[in-house]
């Protein structure tokens, strides 16, 4: 297929598809899919190779968020039946976080509900960072609190966090229909904070909330531009008791689509497959580490992933490994002179701004089942819903059960 060797070309350049490229990938029929998911496969070792980053949630706080994400089971007027929990002890973070270190993860992302941390909150969590890397060394921390006031950023690098994360969600022109408390401006305004402050930038998206194809290009090319250093592709989750709970929009095959639409707009980038992805995915799981080179371990924020041994025996199965410790996850020409865990040198794949409300790789971050061409609108709902897969985490921080690591 012309299209596909023309996307692999360009991405071994790192030069970005066009715009109506980008679209065309998400409109290829499932009789291609294979052949989509080889040459974005190429693209992603090129690049990364077959190692697969390993990365671990913890919710410092969970629930009763001000914000009204349609998406997020932590929002205002959810009914949810979540765990809410006020902010852990840095001692009860660390050992959260020694779960998944454990397990083979690398980088520890520290998550709190909320518009945004007051600056005694930025305290709490750069005491819970110091904690974390004085008994763990070389690991990478993540934090992710939502939207960030002038020197927040800095206090968080000061106190030793790599990276910062906060998702744009979805296109610009639709994330009023998602979100009323807070706008897309305020995200990408935090993102250029973190960035500025020497924070390795994390921003992605969520797919299946009901956009068009169009809109899951616009927002990555947004990201694009942003020049993030990970990408996190969030699947929506629809939490009976939120307002996208009856979304069920995506299949297995179009969130692959969706993934190597990503990785051709991002080639060089940590491409993050994330919340998610054991709902829309299933016994397809396998074959996104053939674009995404990341993955979150265990569970996620307010919901229970899939188990982590069946994470590490997944990877080894697909013929790929864990990165180890000592390895850098980014490109050269991106990690040198990075200010955490490896920046980057040119425009490649934009920042972040990860949901005001503080969620991250939970809620979902997602497509649709439309394999329409360019600015088609989403297409009916055709997945059948599979809320036998949607379970509330019961255990790891905020209960008295060992975490799933």
């Amino acid at each position: 297929m012309d299209l596909l060797n023309t996307l692999v070309d360009k991405g071994l350049r790192r030069e970005p598809p066009t715009r109506d490229e980008a679209l065309a990938v998400l409109a290829t029929s499932d009789d291609d899919l294979l052949d989509v998911v080889a040459a974005a496969g190429r693209v992603r070792r090129h690049w990364f190779g077959r190692r697969v980053k390993l990365n671990y949630l913890v919710n410092l706080k969970s629930g009763l968020c001000p914000e009204d994400c349609s998406y997020c089971s932590q929002r205002l007027g959810s009914t949810a039946g979540i765990l809410k929990y006020t902010w852990l002890k840095p001692g009860e973070a660390s050992e959260a976080a020694a779960a998944g270190l454990a397990g083979g993860a690398k980088r520890v992302c520290l998550v709190a509900s909320g518009r945004g941390p007051t600056d005694r909150d930025v305290d709490r969590v750069s005491e819970t960072i110091r904690t974390i890397k004085e008994r763990n060394e070389g690991v990478e921390v993540c934090a992710c609190l939502g939207l960030l006031s002038d020197g927040q950023a800095e206090r968080l690098r000061a106190a030793g966090a790599d990276a910062y994360n906060h998702n744009l969600n979805t296109s610009e022109s639709t994330y009023g229909d998602i979100t009323t408390t807070h706008t897309y401006a305020d995200r990408v305004d935090t993102v250029r904070k973190a960035h500025a402050a020497g924070l390795s930038p994390c921003s992605g998206l969520i797919a299946g909330m009901g956009e068009s194809d169009a809109d899951l290009v616009d927002v990555v090319l947004a990201l694009r531009e942003l020049d993030p250093d990970s990408v996190p592709v969030n699947f929506l989750i629809p939490f009976e008791g939120t307002p996208l709970a009856k979304e069920w929009n995506l299949t297995p095959q179009h969130c692959l689509r969706i993934l190597a639409m990503v990785r051709f707009v991002c080639p060089d980038v940590e491409v993050r497959v994330s919340g998610g992805r054991e709902v829309h995915l299933r016994s397809l799981q396998p074959l996104a580490l053939h674009l995404a080179n990341s993955l979150f371990l265990g569970d996620y924020l307010t919901s229970e992933g899939q188990a982590g041994k069946a994470d590490l025996e997944m990877i080894a199965d697909a013929g790929f490994v864990v990165e180890g410790a000592d390895e850098v996850t980014l490109p050269e020409h991106r990690a040198a002179g990075a200010a955490g865990c490896g920046a980057h040198e040119e425009p490649g794949c934009g920042a972040h701004a990860e949901a005001g409300c503080g969620a991250h790789a939970e809620a979902g971050c997602g497509g649709h089942e439309d394999a329409g061409g360019c600015g088609s609108a989403a297409a009916p709902q055709v997945n059948e819903a599979r809320t036998d897969l949607v379970a509330v985490r019961r255990r790891g921080p905020g209960t008295d059960l060992a975490p799933n690591a």
